[in-house]
């Protein structure tokens, strides 16, 4: 066994942030990765010709340490495309609509309009009571904790249309739908990113940019002195974390039998993801609860390419959601260079869980359905067509992130960041700002550095 200081579980963005702050310290680290690349939640592909980004790409406006990575790494932002109208597909007992609209809540009738208004507003209040490193201290915690977010919809928005449009916000925000949500966990949610209406916008939001080439090449960057001195070890995913003598700190054994030794250990993966791996002695029983009380959210990404991005010559912006159709979430991916025109969209939530057993053919043809209802028949026949499961991708069991259940942040919450002994925690569900983001992933990184530094001072 070679020994090192520290060994960082996971080469997503939380673990090789948290690996570089460590090794540019002087310390020595180990990277064990289960996938055969770095990235974790991020992933690209190619679609006619280009890179494209299949998992996490967007940059948001308030993501310092992402955007300082960036520029870093030298690469261009691209603004995302928001030019011309919106699109809201809603389907009330057979009477089929779309609608264009703009700005951030759309055309509705106005009881749903005000409603909506209300409840954003009520949203935006009732957070400020949050802290943001112990949402389970607040006040109203265990009241807020223990109801969903759909028994709180329906006490507040008391129109159809007006629990649609919202539920399609939630769905695309957290990938699962209200009634699997705690409020207080969703008022968390919402604080850490800014709002609610930061969450769902564009310009000045949470979907501000993306990255030319695709966001792979920031965790590239990122990585790059540890790849150079062989310091990430690719399919090693970890089987065993085992402390058997006091003095001879941790032994990490992968599923191949390799064995590595170190004083320290950070795991940077979700919660949903830790029971994969054995513990001995085990974990406490709260931060072992978390790997079933934090499922992941359920969402299926698809990319489609066109000669030209026609709709924009109609006035819109590529941007379309739906409370009934499969493909639910769109927006204008087409490449800087306009060699063709793209869409990237999302089959979230109950719909990804039912159509990700379906055949790829069969998800094919109903996104271009879905496409064809938003766009026109112009839509039926791309040049190009990729796609990603992230529900049965092995190493994820879902995406964007881990949700936080009714209960769960007032029971369990303090385990998230504790650490467990030598063992600590990183990845974007430990982030207490920008949690759910690549950003809130780094931010994580950086906190379980400095425990680990600190440690071992």
């Amino acid at each position: 066994m070679n020994p090192s200081d520290c060994i960082v579980i996971g080469a997503g963005f939380s673990g090789l942030q948290c690996a570089r702050q460590l090794h540019d310290a002087g310390l020595r680290v180990t990277v064990l990765e289960a996938r055969d690349r770095i990235g974790g939640r991020t992933r690209v592909t190619e679609l006619a010709g280009r890179t494209v980004d299949i998992g996490g790409q967007w940059i948001g406006a308030a993501h310092s340490e992402l955007q300082t990575l960036a520029r870093s790494a030298g690469v261009q932002e691209l603004p995302q495309f928001t030019d011309g109208a919106r699109l809201l597909h809603l389907d009330h007992g057979g009477r089929d609509r779309l609608k264009r609209y703009r700005g951030l809540i759309p055309n509705a009738n106005p009881l749903a309009l005000l409603e909506l208004q209300r409840a954003i507003q009520t949203l935006t209040k009732q957070q400020k009571a949050l802290d943001l490193h112990a949402p389970w201290e607040t006040e109203r915690a265990s009241e807020w904790d223990h109801q969903t977010l759909d028994s709180w919809m329906r006490r507040h928005l008391r129109t159809r249309t007006g629990r649609e449009i919202f539920d399609i916000a939630v769905r695309s925000v957290m990938t699962a739908e209200p009634g699997m949500l705690s409020f207080l966990g969703f008022l968390f949610y919402c604080a850490s990113n800014e709002n609610f209406e930061v969450l769902t916008s564009v310009e000045s939001g949470a979907q501000a940019a993306t990255v030319d080439g695709g966001m792979v090449q920031l965790a590239e960057h990122l990585a790059r002195p540890l790849t150079a001195a062989e310091l990430i070890h690719l399919e090693a995913p970890v089987a065993e974390i085992r402390r058997s003598d006091p003095s001879s700190g941790l032994v990490v054994t992968t599923a191949d039998g390799r064995a590595f030794q170190a004083p320290k250990v950070v795991c940077a993966l979700p919660p949903a993801l830790q029971d994969r791996i054995r513990f001995d002695p085990p974990l406490a029983a709260n931060r072992a609860q978390l790997a079933n009380r934090m499922p992941m959210g359920s969402v299926i990404k698809t990319v489609v390419a066109y000669e030209t991005p026609f709709w924009r010559h109609n006035g819109l912006s590529g941007e379309a959601v739906s409370h009934s159709l499969p493909f639910n979430t769109v927006f204008d991916a087409t490449p800087p260079s306009g060699e063709f025109g793209a869409l990237v969209g999302f089959i979230d939530g109950a719909p990804a869980r039912r159509w990700s057993s379906a055949t790829p053919e069969a998800r094919r043809e109903a996104v271009l359905t879905s496409l064809t209802r938003y766009f026109g028949e112009q839509a039926r026949n791309p040049l190009d067509h990729v796609e990603h499961d992230w529900i049965t991708d092995p190493w994820a069991r879902g995406c964007y992130v881990g949700l936080f259940t009714p209960g769960v942040l007032t029971e369990l919450g303090p385990a998230l960041r504790a650490p467990c002994g030598d063992i600590h925690w990183a990845g974007t569900e430990t982030a207490s700002e920008f949690c759910g983001y690549i950003e809130g992933a780094i931010r994580s990184g950086q906190r379980a550095a400095g425990e680990v530094a600190a440690a071992l001072a």
